[in-house]
């Protein structure tokens, strides 16, 4: 089942966390085995399925990232270990902060004037900033393939960035 037509939510690449919790709980208590405990095995089955997809789209709705991963593939844009080519500047980049930190080692996110984690926040910021209106407007019939494909390359640069956040001990 698409998690959109389950969520009754219109396609999207941010979803209203409040919203999506509403709904959640709504469906929450309408799906729940406990219902569904004096209904023949067929029944039972089922909602347990949809049970399990509910908890598994409100785990994707949930994260921004998995929700923009989640609309690529559906639209047959990104597979399952997708070796994604980066272009070689933003390798560079990347390449450049591996080095400092390795240079630096291990530093705390949290320290005053961390650069490198200064860093990573300018370079998510710029990162998102040409798709922030694609992935903030996103409209299922209008948003084109060559859209879509920018989004995938934010999204891949991201988890890349992301990476390194989390060598800092550092969520972006």
């Amino acid at each position: 089942m698409y998690f959109f037509e389950l969520f009754n939510l219109p396609p999207q690449l941010i979803i209203n966390k409040d919203v999506l919790r509403k709904k959640y709980f709504e469906l929450s208590k309408k799906y729940h085995p406990d219902f569904f405990a004096n209904t023949d095995q067929a029944d039972q089955h089922e909602i347990l399925e949809k049970s399990a997809l509910l908890n598994k789209a409100y785990k994707t709705f949930a994260s921004n990232d998995e929700t923009i991963k989640y609309v690529l593939r559906e639209k047959g844009l990104l597979e399952n270990d997708e070796k994604y080519q980066l272009e070689n500047t933003f390798l560079m980049q990347m390449m450049e902060i591996n080095e400092e930190l390795s240079e630096t080692g291990l530093i705390n996110a949290e320290t005053p004037g961390n650069t490198l984690s200064e860093k990573l926040i300018a370079l998510q910021n710029e990162i998102y900033e040409p798709i922030k209106d694609i992935v903030e407007n996103y409209k299922e019939d209008i948003t084109t393939k060559e859209e879509l494909l920018q989004v995938k390359d934010y999204y891949f640069k991201k988890k890349y960035i992301d990476r390194l956040a989390n060598q800092l001990g550092q969520k972006l």
